[in-house]
Formats: structure tokens, C-alpha cells, sequence
């Protein structure tokens, strides 16, 4: 007879991102056993992708910034497809995240009187993006690993048991999800390892899966996402919404091709970086839609002016959203004016100091260094778009 291993608990948190980690933290709190499940590594998720920052209209760079103005944004960006209370919802409760992850001991970068600093980024009308370097996505995962220890140490205390209430299962696959009748009842999948089988009797499951980037043969997504949970959701009866909206980031390495795909991340066009074509032309100014153009530079003097006196200039094109920028490289490079590896060229190293790259993007400097041999301070990265991230998923209740 095939051996099944099976356990009960109050909720299964299908992945360990940082959705499915905050998640797994809520739950826990709320006084469910929880079970974090997850088909790779603990602390392995696409959430470390995230590498500028977060964005949360705290208003710690430009006073001027709130969460109407970033709920504006973001409506303009998804070019008013997208779910308005959502939306809504994002921005008005981001920054309460941000300063939520401080508590668990989050170390954000600091302005000069001990703010969290914000950096500008695509489509965002002020700096928002709170940061850690260029390396923000992993201090996420490593700030909510830290607090599951934390709980699992609490319960340590009061039951002698690490894993009494709060229980990681790694390098676990689900499946499919159990039902019965029409309410879910658990998760079936099996340890990568050995190939066992194990089952979750849950009336609560989470699907914090991830992306579909796998799907895509140029992508900044790691073997695991391959949609998961769309297709348990699906399968399970659950209605899919939004699967025509896949995001590609416009700037992932070119070359060599072992690295194609791997994301540069868009904090080196915040701080200044420029796009340019194979002419050696900044190409952006002649890609700005009209639904942008009051807000965005139409010369170079005055986008480079916009760095340091935002409030009397518009911003430089680099910073339209993702979707103008990759629309934008890829019709460059189909015009013949890409670069020998069919990129464009992304320079930061004739916009700021050596010193000043180092320690502002100090993982692209290693990246490009170490996969490329290319030294961004003194010559310019080649980049193009990669497949990033999906707006899609399991259609829920926005409240």
C-alpha cells in the first residue's frame, strides 16, 4: 500500500514569498496552526526580485506625496483596467506595511534625519520606494523569516514545541487541493526528495504560489514559477481573472546568454540611469504616450534637471511605466538600432560618480561584474525586456 503522510491543521499556506509568509504570520496570530508549504527552499522566492523598493506613499522625500496621489498613479498605469478598490486599498495601506516590517526589524535605508529614504521609480510621480540598497526584496524575506522564528520561538516557550502552532514543510510540491462538497478541505502533494506523498487536512488553504514567468523562455523568474496555484485554483473551481496581463520588466541582462533574462534592477533609472540606442541616442523621449506627456520631460536638459528640482521640471521617460518602457526597447531593436546582443544600452556610469554607483546599486555592480564582466561604472549595461511578473491570479473579494 503507498505510504501517506498526513497532518491536520486550521490553515495551509501554499508558498513562502512575501505574501505567503505574511500570510502565515496573520494566521498564526489569530491563533490558527499554520503550515507554510513550499516547493523550493525556505527563503528562496521571487519576492527577493523586488529589488528597489517598495512603494508606500509615506511622503518622507516629498511631502507633497499621499496615497490619493499613488492610487492616481497606479490607476493611470494599468491604464484604468484595473480593480479600483484594490487599487485604493494598496495605497492607502502600504505604508503601514512598510512601517509594519520596521517592527519586525526591517533595515530600510535612512534619510539624513532618520526617515526611511525613498527613491524615485517608473511611473511613480514622487520618490516612494522605500529601500535597502538595491537589494530591498531580500531584506523582505529575511525580515518575515525572522519574525516565523520569532513565533515559533514563542511557542517554544509556552509548549516546548518550536513547531507546535507554526510549521515550515520545504522543497514540498502540492498538487491539487481536496474538497468537500463545494468547501475546500486540504492539499495533497508530495516531498521533492523522495517523491512521498503527503497530505494537509485544512479547511483554510492560501495560495501564495507566485507567477508564471517559467512560461517564458526570457524571464527573471526562477525554475518554480510555473502557476502553480492558478492552475490548483482552477481546478479546484475557483475563477481566474486577469491572466492576459503579464508584466515584462524592460531591463534584464542581454548577455552572455547563461544570464539572459536576470533582472537589472529599475532602482539604476531611479538614481539616473539613461537608455540609449545603438546611435547612441536617448530614445524614450520619442516613445511617451499622450495620456503622459504633461508629466514627462520632452528634452534632455530638462528630464537631467528633474534629479535635483522635481517640483519646477517633468520627469525623464526612463521613469514612463514598465509597459512604455519594454514596448519601447523592443520596437528599437526590431527598427535595427539595438545593440550586437539585441538589447539597448543602459548607462548609469557617465551619470554619477563611481563611489556613488558602488553603494547605491551595489548588487548590480557585482552582477554585471561578475556575469558579464561588464563594470557599470565605466561603461553601460546592454538590457532588454524579460518576463517579470503576472497581475492575473484567483479572482477574491477586494475586502
Amino acid at each position: 500500500m503507498t505510504e501517506l503522510e498526513r497532518h491536520s491543521y486550521d490553515v495551509v499556506v501554499i508558498g513562502a514569498g512575501g505574501a505567503g509568509l505574511r500570510a502565515a504570520i496573520e494566521a498564526r496570530e489569530q491563533g490558527k496552526r499554520t503550515a507554510i508549504v513550499c516547493k523550493s527552499l525556505f527563503g528562496k522566492a521571487h519576492t527577493v526580485m523586488a529589488e528597489g523598493g517598495c512603494a508606500a506613499a509615506m511622503g518622507n522625500a516629498n511631502s507633497n506625496d499621499n496615497w490619493q496621489v499613488h492610487y492616481r498613479d497606479t490607476m493611470r498605469g494599468g491604464k484604468f483596467l484595473n480593480n479600483w478598490r484594490m487599487a485604493e486599498l494598496h495605497a492607502q495601506e502600504a505604508p503601514d506595511r512598510v512601517w509594519e516590517l520596521e517592527t519586525y526589524g526591517a533595515l530600510f535605508d535612512r534619510t539624513p534625519d532618520g526617515r526611511i529614504s525613498q527613491r524615485n521609480f517608473g511611473g511613480h510621480t514622487y520618490p516612494r520606494l522605500a529601500h535597502v540598497g538595491d537589494r530591498t526584496g531580500l531584506e523582505l524575506i529575511r525580515t518575515l523569516q525572522q519574525k516565523i522564528v520569532s513565533l515559533q520561538q514563542e511557542d517554544f516557550r509556552e509548549t516546548g514545541d518550536y513547531e507546535a502552532n507554526l510549521k515550515v514543510y520545504g522543497e514540498c510540491t502540492v498538487t491539487e487541493l481536496l474538497k468537500d462538497g463545494d468547501a475546500i478541505s486540504g492539499a495533497f502533494g508530495y516531498w521533492r526528495e523522495s517523491g512521498r506523498f503527503i497530505l494537509f487536512d485544512a479547511p483554510a488553504v492560501v495560495l501564495a504560489t507566485g507567477g508564471v514567468g517559467k512560461s517564458f523562455k526570457v524571464t527573471s523568474n526562477s525554475w518554480e514559477y510555473t502557476g502553480d496555484g492558478h492552475a490548483l485554483g482552477m481546478r479546484a473551481g475557483a475563477t481566474l481573472i486577469n491572466m492576459e496581463f503579464i508584466q515584462f520588466h524592460p531591463t534584464g541582462m542581454v548577455w552572455p546568454p547563461s544570464v539572459k533574462g536576470i533582472l537589472v534592477t529599475e532602482s539604476v533609472r531611479g538614481d539616473g540611469g539613461v537608455l540609449k540606442n545603438s546611435e547612441g541616442k536617448r530614445f524614450m523621449f520619442e516613445y511617451v504616450p499622450d495620456v503622459f506627456r504633461a508629466q514627462y520631460a520632452e528634452t534632455e536638459e530638462e528630464a537631467d534637471r528633474w534629479y535635483k528640482d522635481p517640483d519646477n521640471n517633468r520627469r525623464p521617460p526612463e521613469l514612463l511605466p514598465r509597459d512604455e518602457v519594454a514596448r519601447a526597447i523592443n520596437s528599437e531593436v526590431k527598427a535595427g538600432r539595438g545593440t550586437p546582443h539585441g538589447g539597448v544600452f543602459l548607462d548609469v556610469s557617465s551619470r554619477l560618480p563611481a563611489e556613488e554607483i558602488t553603494r547605491r546599486l551595489p548588487s548590480m555592480y557585482h552582477q554585471f561584474k561578475e556575469l558579464a564582466d561588464v563594470d557599470i561604472t565605466a561603461e553601460p549595461m546592454e538590457v532588454g525586456p524579460t518576463c517579470h511578473y503576472v497581475m492575473g491570479g484567483v479572482e477574491v473579494d477586494p475586502d
